[in-house]
């Protein structure tokens, strides 16, 4: 059942009864639940037949015919400005029913075991639930997505540790990261963002394919990815949760949230890791995984007024230290030896405002406004590279209907600011240079300043149309105007058959070092072309949804295409030549596009069981050279299958996932290729197919659950992930080409204590 968080739904049932129940119509009225006033434009129809919908009139009254050969079934009434609700009716009785306003803007969540694909967006959105999280270890972000199909988790290098996410075949870079429905973990935090933010804290997590809503900004390229941290007011009083592994690792986290008063409620969120064991088991002299110690903490404050007004204050901040290399590396007495270390030290806060209307739940006005300071300091051998930003964000939100709540829009102006101070130096200095040249190569800096103004028009009539179409004007300080268009279409064409199309535009400016960080682990020298413009790209595509019912239970079955098209990208060349990376615009008459294909079907065939099977084609390809290339460590095939099993009361959990990867392209390394320039598909060297297999098993009781679970159980490691490891500071040395596991298998246990 998908409804919005702490909807009430209150229904009396009048006696009165008509003479064939099956075919009299349903009669009611819904009101505001404060006020008691009636609610015109509400939107009512059937959760089992969507296309059979209507509005309530200027009383608040409906009618509504009932499915064929039903007497009974679910309605689900929605409003604007209201949290809908979703409520069981049978025989012919009169409803009254009530809506609750909604506490925040652009608040959805899904509760309880709801399809993961929402019948009700306009855009194609899946949703990741806290107990979809609780499938997997999950000790972060980047872990959350292991029984996702959509989004892809790559490790960037075979010795730092970073992690990136895909989204359509694209890099996590493309994809707009929010959390709260903020912009945030952008920029120069990209290479290990997903270590950021801690599996427990986390509510849910939606993945928005194509284009998302011009209000979020103009940066969503290939797709959106919004994740919902804990809610003062809704979340455990307690949840405690510890983890470890055979590789040394443990985590630590401790949510804490309470009601000081009735109108103010706060949490606090802890998390803190470790791995202090030095672990080489492929006996290449390298650490398997980096040491790494990470401190963090979430605090989040909500005021709610009861006449309309809504404020939330998020403060956060964040110390890591990593350190990876050869085993024998140590920071303090380097000794010759190769290593990475980094230390990053980042702190956050936000502020959200909200006002409703009093007798008009549709109209609202929101101020929205996030800081960010990210600093760091890494090193890569004989390299440094060190960063910080300062990012500012503010958006005025304003939304209101035209006429009735079929025609919706939303307007505002937003600014940002963005200050990006980069160091980079090779440890080499040329005698040729001069102190004023060495500085120019060595320090990037960067300050953004981008006002723009945006407008976005929703149409929904009562029956199977959304259409939302929207604009953004944005004036950036270094690049001049930018227009930003965004279409997403959503038709019912039939019964629990939903069709979708999605199309805009998306810019964005590129970090060239910070997103290429995996590469400064190898010999390659970065060349990077002084004048590289912002990325802007086309994207288009739609999905197929299809609810039904398998063995008397619900399914779905959902296909989607998505193309990107560049008109500019900033590219890094691994091709050309395999002792550099060469950094530039996309060449001219040259092209760079993403196609994406997947299926998906999810089916429950017994009570207890899901299951859900995917196959995913992607052909990425950019034009290096003159040579239209597939993109570098990209499987062109990719297949998923998940298994979840629970007991009554869910004491006993289990879930098994399968991760199939086809053939994936490599760049030659110097070892391979010397100092051949120039390359052709054919030339290409390609990794093996290979399977990951992980499962786990949990045990729940009244307030603990605990679980254990192996993650690659068949052990399968990429032989060599290293190339010249015997020489680190040589030509032929790359870690960067890792499409495998490196440490095999992993075994973990953990478990949660809950008070709600």
């Amino acid at each position: 059942m998908l409804v919005a968080p702490g909807v009430m739904l209150l229904a009396a049932t009048a006696m009165a009864q008509t003479p064939d129940p099956s075919v009299a119509p349903i009669r009611g009225q819904v009101v505001d639940a404060a006020s008691r006033v009636p609610l015109p434009g509400a939107l009512v129809r059937w959760l089992s037949s969507p296309t059979e919908a209507t509005t309530t009139d200027a009383q608040g009254t409906f009618s509504l015919t009932r499915p064929a050969r039903a007497t009974n079934g679910q309605l689900i009434i929605s409003s604007l400005g209201y949290r809908a609700d979703t409520v069981v009716v049978g025989g012919s009785g009169y409803l009254r029913l009530t809506l609750r306003t909604a506490t925040e803007l652009n608040s959805v969540v899904v509760e309880g075991r709801a399809p993961s694909y929402s019948g009700l967006t306009p855009t194609n959105t899946q949703v990741i639930t806290s107990r979809d999280l609780t499938k997997s270890a999950c000790c972060n972000l980047a872990e959350s997505f292991e029984t996702n199909a959509s989004v892809e988790v790559s490790t960037t290098d075979a010795v730092s540790g970073a992690k990136q996410i895909q989204l359509l075949g694209l890099d996590g870079a493309y994809s707009l990261l929010t959390v709260d429905n903020l912009p945030a973990l952008r920029g120069l935090a990209t290479p290990y963002r997903l270590g950021y933010l801690a599996g427990p804290w986390i509510e849910s997590i939606d993945i928005i394919k194509g284009m998302g809503s011009v209000v979020n900004g103009y940066e969503s390229i290939s797709g959106q990815v919004n994740v919902r941290l804990k809610e003062p007011d809704t979340a455990e009083r307690l949840l405690f949760n510890i983890y470890g592994n055979n590789l040394g690792k443990f985590d630590v986290n401790l949510n804490l949230a309470t009601p000081l008063t009735k109108k103010l409620s706060t949490t606090l969120l802890l998390h803190t890791d470790h791995l202090g064991r030095r672990v080489d088991r492929n006996d290449d002299g390298f650490l398997d995984l980096p040491l790494a110690t990470q401190y963090n903490l979430f605090n989040k404050w909500k005021y709610k007024s009861g006449t309309g007004l809504v404020t939330e204050v998020g403060l956060g901040a964040l110390r890591e230290t990593r350190q990876g290399g050869q085993v024998a590396y140590r920071q303090d007495t380097p000794g010759g030896y190769y290593g990475t270390t980094q230390t990053t030290n980042r702190y956050t806060g936000y502020a959200k405002t909200s006002y409703t209307w009093p007798g008009r739940p549709y109209q609202s006005l929101g101020l929205l406004m996030s800081g960010t300071s990210h600093q760091f300091d890494s090193r890569y051998g004989l390299r440094t590279y060190d960063g910080t930003q300062r990012t500012g964000f503010a958006t005025l939100l304003f939304q209101s209907i035209v006429s009735t709540t079929a025609h919706t829009y939303r307007a505002g102006l937003s600014y940002l600011h963005d200050n990006y101070r980069e160091v980079y130096q090779t440890g080499f200095i040329s005698p040729t240079e001069t102190p004023a040249e060495r500085y120019a190569r060595e320090h990037r800096n960067r300050l953004e300043q981008v006002p723009g103004a945006f407008a976005e028009y929703t149409y929904q009539n009562a029956r199977n149309l959304t259409v939302v179409t929207g604009v953004r004007l944005d004036r950036h300080n270094l690049y001049g105007w930018y227009l930003t268009p965004r279409l997403n279409v959503k038709y019912d064409a039939a019964k629990n058959t939903v069709l979708r199309l999605a199309a805009g535009r998306g810019f964005r400016t590129a970090n060239p070092i910070a997103e290429n960080a995996g590469m400064l682990v190898s010999s390659r020298e970065f060349v990077i072309s002084p004048a590289l413009r912002p990325e802007t790209a086309w994207n288009l595509g739609g999905s197929f949804t299809q609810y039904f019912t398998f063995f008397s239970r619900p399914a779905t079955f959902v296909t989607d295409y998505y193309h990107t098209e560049f008109q500019n990208q900033v590219v890094a060349d691994p091709y050309t030549a395999a002792d550099q990376l060469l950094i530039a615009n996309l060449e001219p008459g040259g092209r760079s596009f993403s196609r994406s294909f997947q299926t998906e079907v999810q089916v429950e065939p017994v009570k207890g069981l899901h299951a859900k099977a995917a196959y995913k084609y992607l052909d990425v390809r950019t034009t290096y050279a003159g040579e239209l290339l597939p993109k570098v460590l990209t499987p062109k095939h990719r297949v998923f299958f998940n298994v979840g099993y629970a007991t009554a009361f869910d004491k006993w959990r289990a879930d098994f996932t399968v991760q199939g990867f086809g053939r994936r392209p490599l760049a030659h390394s110097p070892a391979s290729a010397g100092h051949q320039h120039g390359v052709t598909e054919g030339m290409l060297p390609y990794a093996p197919r290979y399977a990951l297999l992980n499962t786990q098993l949990t045990r729940a009781f009244k307030r603990w659950e605990v679980y254990a679970g192996v993650e690659n159980l068949t052990n399968y490691r990429q032989p060599t992930p290293i190339s010249g490891a015997y020489a680190p500071f040589g030509p032929d040395f790359d870690a960067a080409m890792i499409w495998g596991p490196v440490y095999g298998r992993l075994v973990y246990s953990g478990l949660r204590f809950t008070l709600d």
